[in-house]
């Protein structure tokens, strides 16, 4: 898994990706990102929130920038740059067997399989203790995460029958300085299936090519050896060790972080995600 943005609730931080064998990678949840949604009853499933674009565009336009000042002046801000944009999450394939979707309020029972896994409620905003309400509030802040233009948030999806199997998300807190970072997880029934493989490489393959970010960047605990192994597999190359770099559970642990450049080329017979 890959360890996902920072908690956007107030208090302590909690943090995703492949499963506890493979363990946190970057900011996803791909839950991560601020903005946590009105609270709402159970059953009134409200639709995800309006999005207005699908990309930050770097060639095409400026991507999200830092909102202002709260307490500054109006008339003092009014030539200061707008805050992020709302962002669009499409749909997208991810080979023949799995797709990649906005979350939906139909997507509670992946919520609740997560929630029971010892290790995605430790390093995600997945509730350690599952109720719908909770779980509705965590597909809330995944619009929300869009809606505010922090990032991407998808459920992955398999295509034979539809059921969502993991979260992976792409999070653009550091566009305006050329990279953003991605973060993974998946829940027991979806491991084993090639599926963390085939949507990383379906994000990073989009986020390269397609908005043309500079560099991705993913988090993975050192102990993760299959999850660094599926990075390494798609062309992510470990760049150092970041000591005590995040929260997970009561301890701050060390993180390896991997990079892709948008010029890197395939290196020791690796393939860069252009497939």
């Amino acid at each position: 898994m890959a360890a996902p943005e920072p908690d956007p609730r107030p208090g302590p931080t909690s943090g995703p990706t492949s499963g506890p064998s493979s363990g946190p990678t970057s900011d996803s949840e791909p839950d991560t990102g601020p903005g946590t949604g009105p609270d709402t009853p159970p059953g009134t499933a409200p639709g995800p929130a309006p999005a207005a674009r699908s990309g930050p565009g770097l060639g095409s336009g400026p991507g999200p920038r830092p909102g202002t000042d709260a307490d500054s002046d109006t008339d003092a801000d009014s030539d200061a740059p707008p805050g992020p944009e709302p962002l669009t999450v499409p749909s997208m394939s991810a080979g023949p067997d799995f797709g990649l979707r906005p979350w939906e309020m139909s997507d509670l029972p992946l919520v609740r399989e997560a929630a029971q896994d010892p290790y995605i409620p430790l390093i995600t905003t997945i509730p350690a203790r599952y109720s719908d309400k909770a779980a509705e509030a965590f597909v809330r802040r995944q619009w929300d995460r869009a809606a505010t233009g922090h990032g991407y948030p998808f459920a992955i999806v398999r295509s034979r029958d539809r059921r969502p199997v993991g979260a992976i998300g792409l999070w653009l807190r550091d566009l305006p300085q050329g990279r953003a970072s991605i973060g993974y997880w998946m829940v027991a029934s979806g491991r084993g299936q090639g599926v963390t493989r085939a949507a990383l490489r379906t994000v990073t393959h989009w986020a390269l090519h397609d908005l043309r970010v500079p560099r991705l960047q993913l988090f993975i605990e050192p102990w993760n050896t299959a999850s660094a192994h599926i990075a390494e597999d798609v062309g992510y190359r470990r760049e150092g060790l970041l000591r005590g770099w995040q929260q997970v559970g009561d301890e701050r642990r060390d993180m390896a972080v991997y990079g892709l450049l948008n010029s890197d080329r395939p290196a020791d017979g690796r393939a860069v995600a252009e497939d």
